[in-house]
């Protein structure tokens, strides 16, 4: 429980003064509700969010979303920018599950259409995307192919008939980040990696077959492919799988021993960083961004597989059905880029751990299709409640380094969830309300029930009013596989 001060800057923005503890270098910024955020004051969400502000090099405040919930060293829903000159990188900032992100893929068909064969789709879906704990792709790499698809990006997967030509400019970094260097990256992190390209794995990570279920802003709908209320789209939510989770694990351990060998000191040993100019920063950077072109690669080849299932099931060329990526965003991501603090224009490391870019019109970084309205935001809610797009704002450059909320963030834990509900319950509940449930593992969907979430409709609302991304169109699933 939080017992700090907090005061209130204006409406849905708060701040812990720096003075709260001696080594704090800035504030730290909350953008929350009333009720959001005394849900963040039930955990260590804003102590956490405290103790970022003790980074090297940090500018401005360190952030904290409407989602925000506690992490690792980082609160989930967390966005902190250093220096790059005179900064430093943690690893914390970032996350165990590298680039955790969202993808949106777009269809020409209806709910008429899909509800008939709703059931088999979900059931073909599951056969050919697997998912839960531990669960290996389809796809066997050699130690030396994966090193080159992690290398090469969506590229290396679209060459081998994964996807079609046009995805990967609809995705965050187009799918390839720079600088990804495989010998940076160990060996255990390569044989986690290997037989799980092209999975789903657990926990909150989803595959769903949503609606349009309502359309705020029918021009910049229209620019994203959203064209009416009842639309079927896809959502596919995962990440870097066990490549990720070792990187970010492997480089824990350095940076934690090399920090005091720095003499950077932090409240919260969690908080591991290291100089941005230093070899272990620039050796993480090259390690995370092969993470981060892993999780691009196994959202690129479980939208091959989702594009042939539905193929399959109206056998016709998936082509003839959309199924075209609106955008691929990245939820946990260390980004070097360029953004205005104090009039003056500085090349930070932006840190986003559980938060998306919101990158608003003009931005050359997005896709050309969208910089007259600025960059798709995609927020997908618990299991069973709406999903959210929106779009990037100029707002946001001022307010949050450009980033919004990723999702609708933990109210409860894991083990509180599964005390509270049992899986085949909660799937009864879903179906009750419409919604066909795959899962691999049952227990794994107590953990997941919707009200173990926050809601995503009030997360949504304080990035819409803040102007840190504007509302264009709510989602609701119809069906969901999990892992």
């Amino acid at each position: 429980m939080f017992t700090g001060p907090i005061a209130k800057v204006s409406d849905c923005i708060w701040e812990i003064p720096q003075s709260y503890k001696r080594g704090m270098r800035v504030n730290a910024r909350v953008y929350a509700d009333d009720e959001l955020l005394q849900k963040m004051k039930q955990d260590r969400t804003l102590e956490q969010a405290a103790n970022v502000s003790f980074l090297p090099g940090v500018q401005k405040y360190s952030v904290t979303l409407p989602d925000g919930h506690e992490g690792y060293g980082f609160p989930i829903g967390g966005v902190a920018a250093t220096s790059y000159e005179d900064g430093v990188v943690s690893p914390g900032g970032v996350g165990f599950d590298i680039n955790c992100g969202v993808r949106l893929l777009t269809t020409n068909l209806e709910e008429k259409d899909i509800r008939p064969k709703l059931a088999n789709l979900l059931r073909t879906l599951y056969e050919r995307i697997p998912s839960g704990l531990g669960s290996k792709g389809e796809v066997r790499l050699t130690a030396d192919e994966l090193n080159r698809a992690v290398v090469e990006g969506v590229e290396w997967a679209v060459k081998r008939g994964y996807g079609w030509a046009e995805d990967s400019e609809f995705i965050e970094e187009n799918g390839r980040m720079e600088g990804a260097d495989v010998s940076k990256v160990s060996e255990r992190a390569k044989s986690r990696g290997r037989p799980q390209l092209g999975s789903l794995g657990s926990g909150n990570h989803f595959l769903e077959v949503d609606l349009v279920d309502d359309i705020v802003d029918e021009s910049t709908a229209k620019t994203f492919g959203i064209l009416n209320k009842g639309q079927v789209v896809v959502l596919i939510h995962t990440g870097s799988r066990g490549y990720g989770h070792q990187v970010c694990t492997d480089y824990l351990m350095v940076m934690e021993r090399a920090s005091q060998r720095y003499g950077i000191s932090l409240p919260d040993r969690e908080l591991a960083a290291v100089p941005n100019k230093s070899k272990e920063a620039e050796d993480y950077m090259g390690a995370m961004a092969t993470a981060v072109n892993y999780a691009f690669l196994n959202r690129q080849m479980i939208s091959h597989w989702t594009r042939e299932s539905f193929g399959a099931l109206f056998n016709v060329d998936p082509s003839k059905l959309g199924l075209s990526v609106t955008y691929d965003v990245a939820h946990n991501i260390a980004k070097v880029e360029d953004h205005v603090i104090n009039g003056k224009n500085v090349k930070v490391v932006v840190h986003r751990k559980g938060a998306t870019r919101a990158f608003p019109p003009g931005s050359a970084t997005i896709p050309s299709k969208y910089r007259a309205v600025g960059q798709p935001v995609l927020i997908p809610g618990s299991m069973g409640t709406a999903s959210w797009v929106l779009r990037g704002n100029e707002k946001a450059m001022e307010l949050s380094f450009g980033s919004t909320a990723h999702g609708a963030g933990r109210f409860l834990s894991r083990a509180e969830a599964l005390r509270r509900h049992r899986g085949s319950e909660v799937k009864r509940e879903l179906e009750s309300k419409g919604i066909l449930l795959v899962a691999a593992d049952i227990g794994v969907v107590a953990e997941e029930a919707p009200d173990a979430y926050k809601s995503v409709d009030a997360v949504v609302d304080v990035s819409d009013r803040l102007g840190l991304a504007t509302k264009v169109a709510r989602l609701r699933p119809i069906g969901v596989v999990k892992g």
